[in-house]
């Protein structure tokens, strides 16, 4: 069967030894001929066009030309030995030369006025002429001609690869020997229905053409077809698991709407919500008294009011008997959480716990005593949640805070405190576009708050090079003699050599001379300190005993200072979109303006040009997302590379979007109509989604 061709161990395929097999699989995770196959080109060189020797300049990436050896010698001895061969065409000369190999081309390439080569590589100039190092080289024959004036893919490898022959052209020959072997055969894993209606290439040629394609259009349907593939299966997969979950997991039914929060609600609520906030809040509640178990994303911008979203359905599992828990990925995070909640249940009959990897022993055996006797309302923690020592009551609620931080096992854990499975609430800081949402949360029900606390006012973002220095400095002086105080972030702790940017030690000796004691009050908070001396400098600016807090991204998250009006950020130009669009939330927290300052040197890359541009034209945290998304990529924003769910072969959420939204129509139609995969017509999709699903995990109950 074909499937089981495209299944062999990548060892028993020609050409390849133990050693060989072996690299491939450390290297690349190439296992299976089928593993080999779906090892895409990364890019592809036109092969169609030959350039002439009189044509061929620095500015070209790479030429082909046609032409003869007219002379060769070898030059140098040991390590600078290099073989050069003249090379000619009717418009003139220059050299190839090879430095690696010399003897083996030097035995290879002989002068012959009646023997045609093609040639490929990337010119350089060296004293006024052109050569080419290292270039492709193989003679004209009836046979490689129509290879050599083609599309041709170029295969990311690596050193070690390289060393044993599978450079990006050795991995090319591996994947000739499959495509255009007898027993090469693919089964076709679309229905008919649905290569009709978007008009698929088949998945065999779609293979072979993606490899080895005949021309631009039929690389393009290639292209098509094989995304279209991969976004379908995976956004089949996740709408199954939510459907299985929503008919097979019952949920805790939260009946009534009790004590707690209408006491909350109505005598200690600090504002009037948002409507946004109002229409989340419902969304939560109905799928908690629905008797199906919750999994809901709740994202909203940097200060838009999930805490308190999250707050509100707590005191609904309450007012049902439930215990609930908040995990969060850091410390200062979690400890912010708990002083936040302990000061909205001031007051209240609630009882609210932290537990964090710092706390002594003591604290612990109080707190899991309270836990397990069900005194303990609310419990707010790090990973240290997630340990077997910690068990409820009755848990009914889970709320994870920055989820994508936490291993999908990790998370697993969280499942299994309860014999029931307990409702799932993940709230999201950084606003995620709708692909990357569709894609990581495609199995979840979505609730955004997009609308911001009334009073807010926008906050200005100012993009200034280092040269302008001191005028940042006398600005800040003016807002310091306002009453506000200030955030100065930097990229590292310690000095690099191979970066050309200011440190944070380095940053904090500057500003402790440009406001000097005892005039002005400056702290200083990183990753590598205790946590006591951390807390310690960190409670000094939340009480406004410092007024400037120089750090490094480690108060990214988690601080809360209305006064705080002005953050700067150092070296923006090394940080990620979405860091810098975090960072820029600590300030905007009271009600005066406040500003965000980018600090960068005048020396910026295009992509850095994008990040500054975009941070100083918008504070729509969707649409910085959306930019950060085309330049990242999806796995380094979400931090999700390492999941696997984002680990795509071919799509690219940042430009697939059109594809991504036709394949999950696709596969909701199927699935409506046919939700166990069992109608004849839709056989090649369920052999498909079954075998490619039977050894995987799955962890959608909790992810």
């Amino acid at each position: 069967m074909a499937s089981s061709f495209i299944h062999t161990p990548i060892e028993y395929l020609k050409g390849i030894w133990t050693a060989r097999a072996a690299m491939l699989k450390l290297e690349l995770r190439i296992f299976t001929f089928n593993d080999l196959l779906k090892f895409y080109p990364f890019r592809y060189v036109d092969r169609t066009k030959f350039y002439k020797v009189n044509e061929v300049n620095d500015t070209l990436a790479y030429v082909q030309l046609r032409g003869k050896i007219v002379g060769t010698q070898m030059l140098g001895e040991k390590r600078t030995l290099r073989f050069v061969a003249k090379f000619m065409d009717d418009t003139g000369k220059l050299e190839l030369i090879w430095f690696q190999g010399a003897k083996y081309f030097s035995e290879n390439i002989k002068p012959d006025i009646n023997k045609e080569y093609v040639v490929f590589g990337k010119p350089t100039e060296f004293k006024g002429k052109y050569n080419i190092a290292h270039p492709e080289i193989e003679p004209v024959s009836d046979e490689n001609t129509t290879l050599a004036s083609a599309l041709q893919g170029v295969y990311n490898s690596t050193a070690k690869l390289t060393a044993k022959g599978l450079d990006s052209k050795g991995i090319a020959k591996l994947l000739r020997t499959i495509i255009f072997s007898n027993d090469y055969k693919i089964d076709e894993c679309l229905s008919a229905e649905v290569l009709s209606r978007y008009q698929l290439m088949g998945r065999q040629e779609a293979v072979r053409q993606i490899h080895f394609p005949q021309n631009t259009e039929l690389l393009k349907k290639a292209e098509f077809r094989l995304k279209f593939e991969e976004l379908f299966f995976i956004q089949l997969k996740l709408l199954k698991q939510k459907s299985m979950r929503e008919t097979t997991t019952k949920g805790f039914v939260f009946s009534k709407v009790g004590d707690y929060f209408n006491n909350f609600y109505n005598n200690h609520l600090p504002f009037e919500l948002t409507g946004a906030q109002k229409r989340v809040t419902k969304e939560i509640r109905i799928d908690m008294g629905s008797g199906k178990q919750m999994n809901r994303l709740l994202q909203g911008d940097v200060g838009s009011g999930k805490t308190l979203v999250a707050f509100l359905n707590m005191l609904i599992a309450m007012d049902n008997g439930f215990q609930t828990c908040l995990m969060a990925p850091t410390e200062i995070l979690a400890n912010q959480h708990f002083q936040t909640i302990s000061e909205l249940t001031k007051n209240q009959n609630i009882t609210v716990g932290l537990l964090t990897g710092s706390k002594k022993t003591k604290h612990r055996r109080m707190l899991h005593e309270q836990l397990q006797n069900g005194e303990m309302n609310i419990l707010i923690g790090t990973h240290a949640l997630l340990e077997d020592e910690v068990i409820f009551k009755n848990l009914g609620l889970v709320v994870i805070d920055e989820q994508h931080r936490f291993g999908v096992a990790q998370r697993a854990k969280m499942w299994a405190k309860n014999t029931q499975p307990p409702h799932v609430l993940i709230m999201s800081a950084t606003p995620i576009p709708r692909t990357l949402a569709m894609t990581l949360y495609g199995d979840l029900d979505v609730s955004t708050i997009d609308e911001m606390p009334p009073g807010r006012k926008s906050i200005k973002t100012i993009h200034s090079f280092d040269s302008h220095r001191d005028r940042v400095f006398g600005f800040m002086k003016e807002q310091i003699a306002l009453g506000r105080q200030i955030y100065i972030v930097y990229p590292l702790i310690n000095e690099s050599e191979k970066m050309d940017f200011k440190d944070l030690m380095d940053g904090y000796e500057s500003i402790a001379r440009a406001f000097p004691m005892p005039q002005y009050q400056v702290s200083i908070v990183h990753g590598q300190m205790k946590a006591d001396a951390k807390d310690y400098e960190m409670q000094r600016f939340v009480k406004g005993e410092t007024h400037i807090m120089v750090a490094t991204t480690v108060i990214e998250v988690g601080v809360n200072v209305p006064n705080a009006s002005v953050m700067i950020i150092e070296s923006a130009e090394r940080f990620g979109l979405s860091q810098l669009h975090q960072l820029r939330g600590r300030v905007g927290r009271g009600a005066d303006q406040s500003y965000c300052i980018l600090m960068s040197s005048y020396k910026l890359s295009a992509d850095g040009r994008l990040r500054m541009d975009t941070m100083v034209r918008t504070t729509d945290g969707f649409e910085i997302a959306e930019v950060d998304l085309k330049l990242r990529g999806p796995g380094d924003l979400s931090g999700t590379t390492q999941s696997g769910i984002l680990d795509l072969s071919i799509a690219d959420l940042a430009k697939d979007a059109q594809i991504l939204y036709a394949a999950r129509n696709m596969a909701q139609e199927i699935l409506s109509d046919d939700p166990s995969l069992i109608k004849p017509k839709n056989t090649p999709i369920a052999y498909h989604f079954n075998s490619s699903n039977r050894s995987q995990t799955n962890w959608s109950k909790i992810s």
